[in-house]
């Protein structure tokens, strides 16, 4: 299918996350927000991305420099795609930690009428039963709280493939990025706001 023309004002989009986005182990052209910017100005949105993924970032990391972040931009962005927890997971915090920043993350959002969308992370099999019934409901949970809309879990295009997988058996090569923009940029798409009707010209 051909790219659609880019139309309309530019629409600001906040990328706040870990490695994910900070596009570990690839070209900066190559991270998953640069990727995203261009699918979605392939669907003929005027997406701006501004990436603030950073690696080895957990939720308090995230949380930590959310204002600074978002003080630093012009405007106001018109949505913020998260992606924090999973070196929370890694690291063997507590879950409820996990679940706690998120969900002040979330708030502060909330306070400054900022849409989000959540990417969502399982737990690894080697945490066990009682952590991945924890951890797992945390995404979910939280979108239903904030009104956020959801990805499930972020890594999904790629889990079971290891030719995407890059040698640290944990980041996605340039090649599974695209798979992950190819399953995800329809929901960011629907992240966005709807702009309001244009009032029609006087007669």
């Amino acid at each position: 299918m051909p790219d659609l023309p880019v139309v309309g004002e530019e629409v600001s989009i906040l990328a706040l996350g870990d490695s994910l986005f900070a596009g570990y182990g690839v070209e900066p052209g190559q991270s998953y927000p640069a990727r995203l910017e261009a699918a979605l100005r392939g669907r003929g949105i005027n997406a701006k991305i501004t990436n603030a993924g950073v690696s080895g970032d957990t939720t308090a990391g995230g949380l930590q420099r959310l204002d600074f972040v978002l003080n630093g931009m012009k405007s106001p962005p018109a949505l913020v795609v998260v992606s924090l927890g999973g070196n929370d997971m890694l690291r063997g915090l507590p879950p409820e930690q996990t679940r706690k920043n998120l969900d002040e993350l979330l708030t502060r959002l909330d306070q400054r009428k900022v849409p989000v969308l959540l990417m969502g992370m399982l737990s690894a099999p080697n945490w066990g039963a009682d952590h991945a019934k924890a951890f797992n409901a945390i995404y979910p949970e939280l979108a239903r709280k904030h009104d956020a809309a959801l990805v499930p879990f972020f890594l999904q295009a790629v889990i079971d493939k290891p030719q995407l997988i890059q040698a640290d058996r944990i980041h996605p090569t340039a090649q599974g990025i695209e798979e992950m923009v190819a399953a995800t940029v329809g929901e960011v798409a629907k992240a966005l706001p709807a702009k309001p009707a244009s009032p029609p010209a006087p007669r």
